[in-house]
């Protein structure tokens, strides 16, 4: 079977979404962003003790195009399998279907795709089921030049406090071998599990009805409209995963940046920006059916400060000592219970 996906269409559709966001006013002037980017990476590596084993990517300043092609390359990775599975596993539907799920998952995908082009700052972007390609660290220069007009935001405190998180996530995963490897296990198992059931899929919205597909992949994720017990439990573990490279992220750009003189405002006003997630996690979390809610991620900071708390970071880095130490989605509300198991197991 060939593609399913026609990825020059959502291409073409991420592009003409992009173009909707308005462009910033009064040019692209921001601080360098070498220097803001190493003095994070450094400021990271000293509160949170994690050294990558080689050095992490180099800042790369993009435009909303540049942003858009490189995360449909690396989408179509996790997509195309998924898509081929799911139209070949339907029999005799599949050659009727196929077009029809192609098309709605072109169009999903680059129309979410376009429109996150327009609000994604910084991402610490790979291929998902590549662990050993490089890695980017991308800033999207238009998005971080529109914030700093809408939250009327200091440009260097702006740009360091992204920087901060981005490049949490790049050492997060340098200092950490097995976390791409673990991230692309869940992928893969996930993509293993699907188990495509005719008569489930035509239970859904009337499949002649292009606008009944969409709003079920919308509602649902792609896995979301096939997901056995199995698949919901990869899920949950993905959702809790997800959760602590999040909130370990915030956590460490708060205290990182401690000293950042505006950091309560932006912390105030950008939280009302990451209440819709951005970035090559949340495409695969809403186009596979991770799909987390905003209570999650603050379930993660949490979860985090607590454990910070009692043990400081050198117990919270407990939660890199392998992927038996990563909490529950129960554990993510007990920060002391899961610290105490780890610490019992470790001794």
């Amino acid at each position: 079977m060939g593609r399913v996906i026609d990825w020059t269409l959502a291409s073409t559709v991420a592009h003409a979404v992009a173009s909707l966001s308005p462009a910033p006013e009064g040019g692209y002037a921001l601080p360098d962003l070498g220097p803001i980017a190493e003095d994070s990476e450094r400021r990271v590596t000293a509160y949170t003790g994690l050294r990558p084993l080689k050095p992490v990517p180099v800042a790369e300043p993009v435009t909303r195009d540049g942003w858009i092609d490189a995360n449909l390359a690396s989408i179509r990775t996790v997509l195309d399998p998924v898509a081929e599975k799911l139209t070949g596993g339907l029999g005799p539907f599949g050659g009727a279907l196929a077009g029809g799920v192609g098309m709605v998952l072109a169009v999903e995908t680059g129309a979410l795709s376009g429109f996150l082009a327009g609000r994604v700052m910084g991402q610490y972007e790979f291929p998902v089921l590549d662990p050993a390609r490089s890695a980017r660290l991308l800033f999207v220069m238009p998005n971080l030049v529109s914030a700093r007009e809408q939250l009327e935001a200091d440009a260097e405190d702006l740009v360091r406090w992204v920087a901060l998180h981005e490049s949490t996530h790049a050492i997060q995963f340098g200092a950490v071998p097995w976390l791409r490897e673990h991230l692309a296990g869940i992928v893969r198992t996930l993509l293993d599990s699907v188990d495509v059931d005719p008569k489930a899929l035509l239970r859904m919205p009337d499949m002649g009805d292009l606008r009944g597909l969409v709003d079920a992949v919308r509602e649902r994720g792609l896995t979301g409209l096939v997901a056995s017990p199995r698949q919901r439990e990869v899920l949950e573990g993905a959702q809790a995963f997800m959760a602590v490279l999040e909130g370990y992220a915030e956590h460490v750009m708060d205290a990182a940046g401690e000293d950042i003189a505006t950091l309560p405002e932006l912390r105030r006003r950008l939280d009302r920006r990451r209440r819709e997630r951005t970035g090559l996690l949340r495409l695969i979390e809403r186009l596979l059916g991770f799909d987390l809610k905003l209570r999650q991620y603050e379930q993660g900071k949490a979860f985090c400060d607590g454990v910070v708390e009692r043990g400081g970071i050198a117990g919270l880095n407990q939660v890199w000592s392998g992927p038996s130490a990563l909490p529950s989605l129960a554990e993510l509300d007990d920060p002391a219970g899961w610290l105490d198991r780890v610490l019992r197991s470790s001794s």
